[in-house]
């Protein structure tokens, strides 16, 4: 069903999937190059992107066959220093059965409030431990310090330090800020730190309004949809190119995303949602919104 690397391409999605699926990196500062959209004017609605208790779960699959699923919990605001502080948390979970896909993962990312990463946790199960990497960024001196130990253990592993010229994203933060970012109608580089290495995608943020049905929703979904380009080539053919669609609505939650691999398709779709008062709004045939 998959090649005999699969776990290693689902551990590839999993690092990278916010990329995608929000699948993305940002620059902050003089560095960022966008250009204006000449497409049809979108009405902007209000941001209510970050919303504490918002729980959204989806389903990843490779071809056909349905391989894992992420479920991302805004956990918490915390204010100091009179600034805003968000906690997110995401589990990643491949399903049971699935021939060489056995991955346990956990993502913790504290993001200010303009939506660039501060702290940033990642374990991984391996046999009956749980290695962890930590990055904590420390903007004032252009640095980022990564720590490894062994989570729930007094196992302690190397430390070391990236230069920072930026405010960057981590793994988690992105996903919150495409949703920032979403009717910004412009190109932006965004730099970023996925599996202790930085990098940067390009994204495309155009106010291009689309319908899309998924199995959760018993109706066309109204979406803006979107493109980008990872600066870098995956295993297995992971090209770097992807495309979102998220709610075209104040929450601006991510729907629907995919990958582009040599032989298809990695799809991540959502299927389950906690957030009070909202639901995907319904696409109607000739509104501008």
């Amino acid at each position: 069903m998959f090649p005999s690397g699969g776990s290693r391409l689902w551990s590839y999605i999993a690092s990278v999937m916010f990329t995608t699926h929000a699948f993305i990196h940002v620059a902050w500062g003089g560095d960022v190059s966008h250009h204006q959209s000449r497409t049809p004017q979108i009405n902007i609605p209000p941001d209510s992107v970050f919303h504490v208790g918002e729980e959204l779960t989806y389903n990843v699959s490779y071809a056909s066959f349905d391989i894992g699923q992420v479920r991302i919990k805004l956990i918490e605001s915390v204010t100091k220093d009179h600034l805003s502080y968000y906690k997110a948390e995401a589990h990643i979970d491949s399903y049971r059965g699935v021939p060489f896909v056995d991955l346990h993962a956990v993502f913790m990312s504290l993001m200010d409030g303009g939506v660039y990463a501060t702290h940033f946790e990642s374990r991984t199960k391996q046999d009956n431990e749980w290695p962890e990497v930590k990055y904590d960024f420390d903007y004032s001196r252009h640095t980022l310090v990564i720590s490894h130990s062994v989570w729930k253990t007094n196992k302690v592993g190397r430390r070391d330090t990236l230069s920072l010229d930026t405010l960057s994203q981590d793994g988690l933060s992105l996903f919150y800020f495409a949703r920032k970012y979403l009717f910004t109608k412009q190109n932006i580089n965004i730099p970023t730190v996925v599996s202790e290495k930085k990098g940067n995608t390009l994204i495309n943020f155009t106010p291009d309004r689309r319908k899309e049905e998924i199995e959760a929703v018993q109706y066309p979904i109204d979406l803006i949809h979107f493109e980008g380009e990872a600066g870098f080539v995956g295993i297995f053919g992971l090209t770097g190119g992807f495309e979102g669609w998220f709610s075209n609505d104040a929450a601006r939650v991510p729907i629907l995303a995919k990958m582009k691999v040599i032989i298809g398709s990695v799809r991540i779709e959502l299927m389950k949602w906690k957030r009070e008062g909202w639901a995907p709004p319904q696409y109607l045939e000739g509104l501008s919104k």
